[in-house]
């Protein structure tokens, strides 16, 4: 595996596992508390994939706040730092991600917990690549991105956002061709958000 070549954190962006406020568009097919449960599966898995990437400090940023013990036990078993993400619209707080992992490493790959077929060398390529790029962005099947890799960090690319629409992908690709950035774009991958995403994942699982 190639080395990467320069001083890279992992920002992972995670809400607390809460009834009736994280994955709620599972909430018709497992209830809050079955969809509270899968959140907890799902972080647990995105955390332990960053940290056998291997490719620098990580930090899992926590919503509301930290406090969670699921969070708190979760810090304790894998060693990551906990931080909290501040109020705002998902660009708000991945802007606050990124400058901050910036103060302390020469790149940032932000990611989420809602893709559990990300791999720990899918995030190594990222690394790798920003090695030559100011940025790197994994796609994702619905329009948007699940992961984003910066060099620097802008305001941009983050403000007046439809986040959650199928131009996300889009239009940072327009606005970092605006920056005169150079980036790049990794495969596409797919998160779960849906029943019909929660089968794709579990029919993964089945041994063929």
């Amino acid at each position: 595996m190639i080395p990467v070549p320069l001083s890279c954190s992992v920002a992972v962006l995670a809400k607390a596992p809460l009834p009736g406020y994280a994955k709620t568009r599972l909430r018709t097919c497992l209830g809050d508390a079955g969809a509270a449960r899968l959140q907890e599966e799902l972080v647990t898995r995105a955390v332990h994939t960053v940290l056998a990437a291997g490719v620098g400090s990580v930090r899992l940023w926590c919503t509301p706040d930290a406090h969670h013990p699921f969070f708190r036990r979760l810090a304790a078993e894998t060693g990551v730092a906990l931080a909290v993400q501040p109020p705002g619209d998902l660009g708000v707080r991945m802007l606050h991600c990124a400058t901050a992992s910036l103060a302390y490493a020469s790149a940032v790959i932000l990611t989420g917990s809602d893709c559990p077929v990300m791999t720990p060398n899918y995030l190594h390529d990222a690394a790798v690549a920003l090695a030559d790029h100011d940025a790197v962005m994994g796609p994702a099947e619905d329009g948007g991105y699940v992961l984003l890799g910066l060099r620097r960090s802008h305001a941009s690319l983050f403000t007046d956002m439809r986040w959650g629409g199928g131009m996300v992908l889009a239009e940072t690709r327009q606005r970092l061709a605006d920056l005169g950035w150079r980036y790049h774009t990794l495969a596409t991958l797919w998160d779960v958000d849906t029943p019909a995403d929660l089968r794709r994942w579990h029919r993964t699982l089945v041994p063929s």
